[in-house]
């Protein structure tokens, strides 16, 4: 089976426990609040997919109940050790693996597809799995403009500006799309999905929350990015920008879209 060797943030790496963390913490109250607006009924059987450390997992197998299931997947499942019994576990790569199971009630996937080449076969994958009636919710980031909302000099401007677009130049020279959340609704309606229904979030990120990301990413990806043309003080004088008490920027745009397999 082929390995992903191009997928930039290394689920093992230092700094993907905080990585993890801070997403979780940013993503998880809009995540739920479509899944409370979508319903997840008891005794749903569910399919977490690309399940991180496991905090959507551990939401649906609250909403689903005892009579219900929740499969959690990764291509790379050491995050997940924690997930709890009454979720299913299993390293999975959803590009070249049927689905573990199924037919599923729901299934979710968050920051995932952007990230895959094969995004467009792998949407086919996930709406195939679904039972008649089931339900499909595809999270995904836009390459939204990322606005400083809080006083900074024109150079600190620019200096964001160009550590951040260089990251996403980084994403993309491994595969990533940041254009494709935007084309979920249409890829599902090409899929004859229905009640498609598209929603985005974005709010200011600071200093001690979502505004983390961009250091850790930072760091994470430290080796692209100066391979890219950015030098270790441009990387050093960012991370203390984000990391300042008074630094507020707006957030990357989350394009969330939900869809119900016909019956």
């Amino acid at each position: 089976m082929p390995t992903d060797t191009r997928y930039a943030f290394d689920n093992r790496a230092e700094e993907a426990a905080d990585q993890l963390q801070v997403l979780e913490a940013c993503l998880d109250p809009i995540t739920a609040a479509h899944l409370d607006r979508l319903g997840v009924p008891p005794g749903a059987h569910c399919w977490e997919v690309g399940a991180g450390a496991g905090s959507i997992a551990r939401l649906l197998a609250e909403l689903a109940g005892p009579t219900g299931s929740v499969t959690a997947t990764d291509l790379d499942p050491a995050r997940l050790a924690g997930a709890g019994g009454s979720v299913l576990v299993r390293r999975h790569d959803v590009r070249y693996e049927q689905p573990p199971g199924g037919p599923f009630d729901l299934i979710h996937a968050r920051l995932l597809l952007l990230h895959l080449p094969e995004r467009h076969e792998v949407l086919a994958t996930l709406a195939g799995a679904l039972r008649p009636g089931g339900l499909l919710l595809i999270e995904e980031f836009d390459r939204s403009p990322l606005t400083v909302l809080t006083p900074v000099d024109p150079g600190e401007q620019a200096l964001f500006s160009r550590v951040v677009g260089t990251v996403l130049t980084v994403l993309g020279d491994r595969g990533a799309d940041l254009d494709w959340a935007r084309r979920v609704h249409g890829a599902m309606t090409g899929l004859g999905l229905t009640e498609v229904r598209t929603a985005v979030h974005a709010e200011s990120w600071s200093h001690d929350g979502g505004a983390r990301l961009h250091e850790i990413n930072s760091r994470q990806l430290q080796g692209p990015l100066l391979a890219a043309g950015l030098t270790l003080d441009e990387l050093t004088r960012f991370r203390a920008l984000v990391r300042r008490r008074d630094f507020s920027a707006l957030s990357y745009t989350l394009v969330s879209t939900s869809a119900r397999r016909p019956v």
